[in-house]
């Protein structure tokens, strides 16, 4: 066998393997973190129900600060939906409420167009430990197909401090002191 064949061969054996493998994989995948915030669930929840709030702390929403935005509907109410198209890293998409349970949770969906044409669910759960302190949960679930659901190991390993980072800028935000008060 010549070194071309075999430089030519090594690469496609290469991907027929992941393929083979992907048949064999997990096609969904669960993210969970939560973060204790030292304010009250109403003040929580009445922020995080704002999809417009979510560049402020999201870091998936941080990384463009020129991207385009367009909304539809009215924030904080099922069916408000906001698109965005911005640079390479953050790519197209959008993001609708598709469900609020007032104080308890806020549920997403979000439609990338691209990097790559796939779906996601995202749900922040708020749950009240007293009168001024309350546990925020934020879980990322979808399905991937076959093959992209090869991604899935390296996303359950991303995305959990990628949330942390976004609770924790959160959490900083709704603990500041409101001048005046």
């Amino acid at each position: 066998m010549s070194i071309l064949s075999i430089i030519l061969l090594v690469p496609v054996a290469v991907i027929a393997l992941l393929l083979i493998l992907a048949m064999f994989m997990k096609k969904t995948h669960y993210v969970r973190r939560e973060i204790t915030i030292n304010a009250p669930v109403r003040k929580v929840f009445e922020f995080i129900k704002l999809l417009k709030n979510q560049d402020k702390f999201n870091k998936w929403a941080r990384t463009d600060p020129d991207r385009n935005w367009t909304y539809k509907g009215t924030d904080g109410t099922k069916g408000f939906m906001i698109a965005w198209s911005g640079n390479k890293s953050a790519g197209e998409g959008e993001k609708e409420i598709m469900e609020l349970i007032e104080n308890k949770r806020v549920a997403t969906q979000i439609r990338f167009v691209r990097p790559m044409k796939i779906s996601a669910d995202v749900i922040m759960e708020t749950r009240s430990l007293s009168p001024d302190e309350t546990s925020l949960a934020l879980i990322n679930t979808g399905t991937m197909p076959y093959p992209m659901n090869l991604f899935i190991p390296m996303a359950e390993k991303k995305y959990p401090a990628d949330m942390d980072e976004s609770l924790q800028l959160l959490k900083k935000i709704l603990e500041q002191p409101v001048p005046g008060i």
